[in-house]
């Protein structure tokens, strides 16, 4: 039973992480696709690949979720597998709610949420410390951080290019977006992908698989970043029309610069703060940003509020989900 348990929760783990991938496709490429510097199809195979190729990156992330939010040990067996099955699926349904809406919200906090949702119904300890450094505080800076450093550089670069030809500027603008379009997808799959390898780290410790402490095993980074890759490769087209289009009519340069910006903060707080933040936060303040540089009306301010109710509700509305399915698994699976 504790096995078949197991595979389980890693199966519904990587269904996470494609759902990650495909909910935030968007992140990296909706500017560079709503500029036209890429065409969807040949944006997405970039984002996917480099998904993968940011999976590789680093673990710091992956540690954080893994043993950083609530502590479950190999003594938790079946209980321990049960709270983190009823948090993924707190996490999965939230992120399902808010796809078919359009809406960018985060799946790294949907999975902290989950997590959090679940440990608290289960009186499983909860490291509230962890989760305010790492998780509320960049919440709430990331955004902010994003903003002010993208209309910051974008008044930078308007002032650079004020005397050179618009075409040829734009289009040169477009060729970079290429490489910041990259950039970001590096990002994502830095951050995103990590956290479901804490997930199953969690997961494999719970059912006593894995000793504490262990280093992530290769076919669990191997899983984690081909999972979220195909979710890439899926495409996310409701969020990208929200994202490359609703918030702001985006020009390549601003593109350029809104992607350059957010990919730059996913790196820093990885390896430096080894916190798992959102992209899906930092990628639409920093388009956010960008347009105000236009003036502030430019900005869809409905459309922002919008995204932000989204934002405050998805840890408290995804641990409820997980909350809820604790209790309804519990009895099932003790």
């Amino acid at each position: 039973m504790e096995m078949f348990l197991v595979l389980f929760v890693v199966v519904v783990a990587l269904g996470f992480d494609y759902t990650n991938g495909f909910h935030d496709a968007a992140n990296a490429i909706a500017t560079s696709v709503s500029t036209r510097a890429l065409t969807p199809r040949v944006a997405l195979i970039m984002a996917a690949v480099f998904n993968l190729i940011g999976a590789f990156l680093g673990t710091a992330v992956a540690v954080t979720i893994g043993s950083g939010i609530i502590d479950i040990g190999p003594e938790a067996g079946v209980h321990g597998l049960t709270i983190v099955l009823a948090g993924l699926i707190g996490a999965i349904t939230w992120n399902l709610i808010t796809w078919r809406l359009g809406l960018p919200s985060s799946s790294t906090h949907a999975l902290i949420g989950g997590l959090t949702g679940a440990g608290i119904a289960s009186a499983t300890t909860v490291h509230w410390s962890v989760i305010l450094d790492k998780v509320v505080l960049p919440m709430l800076l990331s955004p902010l951080v994003g903003f002010a450093l993208a209309y910051v550089l974008m008044v930078g670069v308007l002032w650079i290019v004020r005397s050179m030809a618009p075409a040829k500027t734009m289009r040169r603008f477009r060729l970079a977006q290429t490489a910041s379009a990259a950039a970001m997808s590096l990002g994502h799959g830095l951050q995103d992908a990590q956290k479901t390898m804490g997930v199953i780290v969690l997961a494999l410790v719970a059912g006593g698989l894995l000793p504490e402490g262990s280093d992530i095993p290769l076919w669990v980074k191997l899983a984690s970043a081909s999972a979220i890759s195909l979710g890439t490769y899926s495409g996310g087209w409701r969020i990208m029309r929200t994202l490359g289009r609703k918030i702001i009519e985006l020009d390549p340069a601003r593109g350029f610069v809104a992607e350059s910006v957010a990919a730059s903060v996913l790196y820093v707080t990885a390896f430096i703060f080894q916190a798992p933040i959102s992209t899906t936060h930092t990628i639409t303040s920093a388009i956010m940003g960008v347009g105000a540089t236009r003036r502030l009306s430019a900005v869809r301010w409905g459309v922002a509020k919008n995204i932000a109710i989204a934002w405050v509700l998805t840890i408290p509305m995804a641990g409820l989900v997980a909350a809820l399915m604790y209790f309804a698994l519990r009895p099932l699976l003790s």
